[in-house]
């Protein structure tokens, strides 16, 4: 069974094949299959208009999907690796473990946000950004610029005591749990790391950045911890919706995945600290 840890407590070695598996999937070229995919959603995505990914009820479920995807990806290059995740409302800050050299690298230099240390940086050659939204072909970041800040766990734990899935009209003016999570409303926990990463991370290609599987992997399992917290709470909506995807609606790029195939993941992976 995979089990998926928390990134401050893996070992070197779990480190070190965690980074080997990104560059080997970067190298043979499949990683950039996933940035394509994200940013092709990202664009595609709209409060008016058939959305899947984002702005959705299905933002959920759909990057669950995304994710175990990848996780499956790393795992054909090392059987043993699985996806950390990064709890942001407890490690906050630009001198996390998370962003050493040994690991992810950290911010960007001044003048250009370019990463200058750790494996994903320019410098080292392994990690050229290809698909892109401008001519910039190296790993850009900008921890905490302007004096952002990374959601609290009072935040958390604000978004996590909602009960009702979501409602009409079922995109970013939505009220309920998945908005709130996504950050389009309220305290903005998912779409604030973004921004609070900087570079790439607030783009549409903002996979380019290996942060961006730690950051989504701690969102599915605030998720699952929403789950265990509201049992009773079911994904909505059920049917009858049009633009969004109802329990039993095929979430594209996917010809055979459902929302309510995503709803279990213990069938894929669990968590070191289950909620």
């Amino acid at each position: 069974m995979t089990v998926r840890k928390n990134q401050a407590n893996l070992t070197a070695t779990e480190k070190k094949r965690f980074v080997d598996a990104l560059l080997e999937l970067k190298r043979s070229g499949r990683y950039d299959t996933f940035v394509t995919t994200h940013n092709a959603f990202i664009m595609s995505d709209t409060d008016n208009g058939e959305r899947v990914g984002h702005r959705s009820p299905s933002f959920l479920p759909w990057h669950r999907r995304f994710l175990i995807q990848f996780e499956q990806a790393l795992q054909s290059v090392d059987a043993s690796v699985a996806l950390p995740y990064w709890d942001w409302a407890a490690d906050r800050t630009a001198a996390s473990s998370l962003w050493a050299d040994d690991f992810l690298g950290g911010t960007g230099r001044s003048r250009d946000g370019r990463v200058m240390t750790g494996p994903f940086a320019s410098d080292a050659g392994r990690w050229p950004i290809t698909v892109r939204v401008d001519g910039r072909s190296y790993l850009r970041r900008d921890l905490g610029a302007g004096g952002r800040q990374l959601p609290t766990r009072a935040e958390v734990d604000s978004v996590l005591a909602m009960s009702t899935y979501d409602t009409a009209p079922w995109n970013s003016a939505s009220d309920g749990f998945r908005n709130h999570l996504e950050g389009w409303r309220g305290v903005n926990l998912h779409n604030r790391v973004h921004v609070w990463v900087g570079g790439q991370m607030a783009t549409g290609v903002s996979p380019n950045d290996p942060v961006f599987w730690l950051h989504h992997a701690y969102i599915d399992k605030l998720w699952t911890d929403w789950q265990a917290r509201h049992p009773n709470s079911p994904y909505l909506p059920a049917t009858g919706t049009a633009d969004v995807v109802d329990l039993h609606g095929t979430m594209r790029p996917w010809n055979d995945v459902t929302p309510a195939d995503m709803l279990d993941h213990i069938p894929h992976y669990t968590y070191d600290t289950p909620a």
